[in-house]
């Protein structure tokens, strides 16, 4: 168990909570649903151990519960991560990016996959900077990078799909990092060409048909 401080400046006041690291990050990312301060007190200076009077936290939280206030400071502040941590979530993204790769791309010469071994290694060689976002909204460049030490081609399948007018909305940022083309429809339904990488295409179907109720019609296009 790794403790950390949260902070916050509210109303002009600096606030802060020592809590459970992994237990922060997953309260504020909605993970779970609760989460407790250590002794349950809310600090100006933790290091120096000053408690926040009533008054502040009233003036400054509207409240002086202190669950309450815990948790606002934990969703709407600042954790104070390790190097640890971070070392730990670039290893677990470097993992999921070689993982993918494998999964994913193939060597356009001869058709066949390529060892995780090999793309580790040209990964390192081009040193490559992992950024804290998702994998499909990186992929991209790391592909364009790592093609400079070995050929690699992601296998992708190509979907024709209409969305019905009344679903655009939603289904736009699903759509977007994928999207060829797009013709708007007279009736304010979307037509757009995709090109998914093959190993995503079911959880990609899966979100498409949830945003839509499964009114979206898609067909694959062979090529």
């Amino acid at each position: 168990m790794t403790q950390t401080i949260a902070r916050i400046k509210q109303a002009g006041k600096h606030f802060e909570i020592i809590v459970d690291l992994d237990e922060a990050l997953k309260f504020k990312k909605g993970e779970i649903s609760s989460i407790e301060a250590e002794g349950d007190k809310i600090f100006t200076d933790s290091k120096k151990g000053e408690v926040a009077s009533g008054s502040d936290l009233k003036e400054s939280f509207g409240t002086e519960d202190t669950q309450t206030i815990v948790e606002k400071i934990i969703k709407n502040g600042e954790i104070l991560v390790t190097q640890e941590h971070r070392d730990e979530e670039k290893e677990k993204k470097f993992k999921q990016i070689v993982d993918f790769l494998v999964s994913n791309s193939v060597d356009p010469q001869t058709g066949n996959p390529h060892t995780a071994e090999r793309i580790k290694s040209a990964l390192k060689q081009i040193h490559i900077n992992i950024k804290n976002i998702s994998i499909e909204n990186q992929i991209k460049d790391i592909v364009e990078e790592i093609s400079k030490i070995i050929p690699i081609k992601i296998e992708t399948k190509k979907v024709k799909i209409t969305i019905p007018a009344i679903h655009t909305g939603k289904v736009y940022g699903i759509i977007n990092q994928y999207k060829e083309e797009e013709n708007w429809l007279d009736d304010g339904s979307l037509q757009v060409i995709v090109n998914v990488p093959a190993g995503m295409i079911m959880d990609f179907y899966d979100k498409l048909n949830s945003a839509t109720h499964g009114s979206a019609l898609t067909e694959e296009i062979k090529e």
